[in-house]
């Protein structure tokens, strides 16, 4: 949501028009949540929760086992915790925060990477 016209902004497009399934637990969608309303983003808040909706009813939930490595952030955990549960590429625009070492068997890629994943 932060970049409507690039990859971030085409994978939400895919979300909504239901070609794309989001894996998720409550703690995923309290950051985002959190995150995406602060001022300093200056986002629709609408919007925000329109999306965050759609995640929620049309997403993959999943109960993830908590993630063995550290992170640098723990709050990042979530994320890898659910893409391997689903067994899915975790996307982030935030390579930095998911060191290789902490991933095991999980893909993290950028969003244009994702697209690109997508069109093989």
């Amino acid at each position: 949501m932060l970049s409507e016209h690039g990859p971030p902004g085409w994978i939400v497009d895919l979300l909504t028009a239901g070609e794309l399934r989001a894996v998720y637990d409550s703690r995923i969608l309290a950051e985002y949540r959190e995150v995406l309303v602060r001022p300093t983003l200056s986002l629709n808040a609408t919007r925000v929760e329109s999306v965050l909706t759609l995640v929620r009813d049309l997403g993959f939930p999943v109960t993830p086992l908590p993630w063995p490595r550290r992170l640098p952030d723990p709050d990042d955990e979530p994320f890898l915790a659910c893409a391997g549960a689903a067994a899915v590429p975790l996307v982030t625009g935030n390579m930095r925060h998911f060191p290789e070492a902490c991933r095991i068997d999980v893909l993290v890629l950028s969003p244009r990477d994702f697209l690109d994943y997508l069109r093989v």
